[in-house]
């Protein structure tokens, strides 16, 4: 089940259930089952708290990806998503903001499907993927 939650921010998503299908259907097409995927929608102070104590990072970043998965085909984790940094992202992209929020949906479903971007060449894939799916978001 994919769940949506907010904190410390008053974001308020559109077109749930149509999300949840199409991000169901991404983890289908990877070969993996869909377990309890929880998003929490929050701001860059919550999200940049997440990453210094979690992480040890101390930088600001769009998203933050737990995988909570215990067996290989079902998918389970917990995914941090910064409203903040989606917006100023769209803004620097030009690309609508409810665009960039799919890419980064997507892209921690990638994430919870065992795809890195660590390197160029994990990044280039991972692009691949990302526009892929986004072309299938209808």
């Amino acid at each position: 089940m994919i769940n949506f939650h907010v904190e410390d921010t008053d974001f308020k998503l559109q077109q749930k259930l149509k999300l949840k299908n199409w991000l169901k259907s991404v983890l289908e097409a990877e070969g993996f089952v869909l377990g309890d995927i929880n998003y929490v929608f929050c701001s860059d102070e919550y999200l940049l708290k997440i990453n210094v104590e979690y992480l040890d990072h101390d930088y600001l970043t769009d998203i933050i990806t737990f995988d909570n998965s215990e067996d290989e085909e079902l998918i389970e984790g917990d995914i941090f998503i910064s409203i903040d940094r989606v917006v100023d992202n769209a803004k620097t992209f030009r690309v609508s903001t409810e665009h960039e929020l799919r890419r980064v949906l997507v892209h921690g479903v990638l994430h919870l499907c065992g795809y890195l971007d660590k390197t160029d060449e994990e990044e280039k894939l991972m692009r691949e993927k990302e526009n892929h799916y986004l072309q299938l978001f209808l």
